[in-house]
């Protein structure tokens, strides 16, 4: 739904399960009405589609894809972002570190991102920019051996990343809408944060694409740069960003220095405590966090020392090194719904979301909000609501903190 004159906020669908087309509206039609009759009962309400593989192949098919307009007109509702990062199944299966498979070494991946392009293309309402979320080129943790392995990975990523950049400029001057490719840091992704994402954009992304550019569109070195800039944005995970201990101030701040934008604000909160150096309070902290032991995702932990940071690429090990006396704090990955505060003796990172909302308010640097819970079993069972409600919730306390009245 509009919620400025050029801002939109959402929820993620990845919370629906269905990897394939026809599962997954199913779970739309049950749900969006019901979330949009909740905050949006007079206007349009705009969806942040999650897509598998399967499901973008059969959406394509013209009759499916002519159902899905006729519905979102019927309904009041538009698409107007996407999320592109889970390629293949998202529930009901171990994702782990497969939530990266296939990355962008792969054409598989550049094929999947070319058609939710086409689909958002196709879907978006006249006039409106669109964005699709992604990977962060790799699982860092696969390219290990060595730094030249790494600046394989980087380059030819990068060339696969310049090949949906080539569609989207087509797109654009053919007199399509204008979208960007938002690139998702992700804590042991090949970019985990500002810097590296800025690494990669001022070493690879803009050095090896700006020739390209020049060459496909006979344009100019600095046109060439303008549309990579206005094709590649930011995913701004609120989550990701807590975990690696940044503030959004700075984030910002070192985007605007390179001209770089956010292209979509994703929502979202993880879990964090202090690890206290008494033994019984550090084991109650230690035996909370192995409630959400969970088989299905990923969950990093980032660990604060006095004198730097541990990384655990999942919650396991951390919990194996429980007892590190260096260790002062830990921060895990989850997105836990972020109206919620406190989770006994553990805590959300719910403060990032409002600092970054705040930003937002006073100076829109993104056109996309979408909000990205899809932990709910940790919800106290008084807190626990039918899906539908729960996601209306989430939208309205955003919205508070946007300072806006739920409508």
């Amino acid at each position: 739904m509009q919620v400025s004159d050029h801002s939109h906020l959402t929820y993620c669908t990845n919370i629906h399960p269905g990897e394939n087309w026809s599962a997954h509206f199913a779970q739309l039609k049950q749900y969006v009405p019901a979330v949009k009759k909740e905050v949006a009962p007079d206007k349009a309400f705009g969806i942040g589609l999650r897509l598998s593989n399967t499901a973008s192949l059969e959406l394509s098919k013209e009759p499916a894809l002519e159902e899905f307009k006729a519905w979102l007109k019927e309904q009041d509702c538009y698409v107007f972002t996407m999320n592109g990062f889970p390629y293949g199944g998202f529930h009901h299966t171990v994702v782990k570190d497969h939530v990266h498979t296939p990355d962008w070494t792969t054409s598989d991946r550049v094929f999947y991102t070319i058609r939710l392009f086409r689909l958002l293309a196709s879907l978006l309402p006249e006039g409106m920019e669109g964005g699709i979320s992604t990977a962060p080129l790799s699982y860092k943790l696969w390219h290990v051996r060595c730094e030249s392995e790494k600046a394989a990975i980087m380059e030819t990523t990068t060339l696969h990343v310049l090949q949906v950049v080539e569609q989207l400029v087509r797109i654009q001057r053919s007199g399509g809408p204008s979208m960007h490719l938002d690139i998702e840091p992700e804590p042991d992704g090949m970019m985990e944060n500002t810097q590296e994402f800025l690494n990669w954009y001022l070493h690879y992304l803009l050095p090896l694409g700006i020739p390209f550019l020049e060459d496909k569109f006979r344009i100019s070195a600095e046109e060439a740069a303008t549309a990579i800039k206005t094709h590649v944005q930011l995913c701004y995970d609120v989550c990701h960003f807590a975990l690696v201990y940044e503030s959004a101030a700075d984030v910002l701040k070192q985007l605007d220095q390179h001209g770089l934008k956010v292209g979509k604000l994703q929502i979202s909160a993880a879990l964090k405590a202090q690890l206290p150096a008494a033994p019984a309070e550090r084991e109650a902290v230690i035996n909370a966090f192995k409630e959400f032991n969970e088989p299905t995702y990923l969950h990093q932990v980032i660990a604060r020392k006095e004198d730097g940071f541990l990384h655990y690429p999942d919650l396991p090990q951390a919990l194996e090194d429980a007892a590190n006396p260096a260790v002062k704090e830990w921060r895990s990955h989850f997105h836990v719904p972020v109206f919620v505060d406190s989770y006994g003796v553990l805590s959300s990172t719910r403060s990032d979301i409002e600092n970054v909302l705040q930003l937002q308010r006073k100076q829109p640097f993104t056109q996309h909000l979408e909000v990205e819970t899809y932990t709910w079993d940790v919800l106290p069972a008084e807190l626990k609501l039918p899906m539908d409600r729960s996601v209306s919730r989430e939208l309205r306390w955003v919205l508070q903190q946007l300072e806006l009245p739920a409508m």
